[in-house]
């Protein structure tokens, strides 16, 4: 059941660190260290937290939502992601030996929140990510996009963004859509540096600086006349 997620806007509150919880949700990853790990970043400080219904499909949000559970909704920030529905009897996670299938449609977006929160055990994030749209751009500007905007301006999320391992598709989005925040991982790095020659002269410069305690990452600001930010995992 989707509610409202209150006034505040998700990416004006977006705090310098936060914690990213893909890999505490891999197979070698005891769940009494996943959640050691999640409880010394709550200890420490952390206030957003980043999920993913792929990561260890369906794994990390349930983590996440048992550190969470008891404290109070508007004492963190929550994102998840739309794009993946984690179906392990599926035909196609045979053929491919994920967990999870893609699906970037209308309903298939609302169905992932959906089950997004009750993995997470609440009411609400405060921000959805698009997952990995890479070859998927047409469904998502009729399906995915649509249908997280309506619900962003509806007030039933705080706000919508979109994460690959690319960035012209990410200065696509800047470009073409209102999106409100940008994750760009991996690509802005010494080695690949293609969000620096493609994705960052879509805004003023800098200031960069650490996002992630358990993913290697940064996050900055992009448009000063807008709401935009832009995440990168490097």
């Amino acid at each position: 059941m989707l509610h409202g997620a209150g006034p505040r806007s998700a990416v004006a509150a977006l705090p310098r660190l936060g914690f990213g919880a893909a890999a505490i949700a891999q197979p070698p990853v005891p769940t009494s260290q996943a959640m050691e790990c999640l409880g010394a970043a709550w200890d420490s400080g952390f206030r957003y937290y980043d999920t993913a219904p792929m990561y260890g499909d369906g794994r990390s949000e349930l983590l996440l939502g048992r550190t969470l559970r008891g404290r109070p909704r508007d004492s963190y920030l929550l994102s998840t992601k739309v794009g993946r529905l984690v179906r392990p009897g599926h035909p196609d996670t045979a053929r491919t030996g994920a967990g999870w299938i893609y699906d970037f449609s209308h309903d298939g977006v609302r169905t992932s929140l959906d089950e997004s929160l009750r993995r997470l055990g609440v009411d609400r994030v405060d921000l959805v990510f698009i997952h990995d749209p890479d070859r998927h751009w047409e469904q998502v500007l009729d399906g995915a996009w649509p249908a997280l905007a309506q619900l962003r301006d509806e007030g039933v999320i705080g706000a919508v963004g979109v994460g690959m391992i690319q960035a012209p598709m990410l200065a696509r989005f800047i470009r073409e859509t209102d999106i409100d925040v940008v994750l760009a991982a991996g690509v802005y790095t010494l080695l690949d540096p293609q969000a620096r020659l493609e994705l960052l002269p879509e805004g003023p410069p800098g200031p960069y600086f650490p996002y992630s305690c358990a993913r290697r990452s940064r996050l900055f600001s992009a448009k000063a006349s807008s709401r935009l930010k832009l995440i990168t995992k490097a």
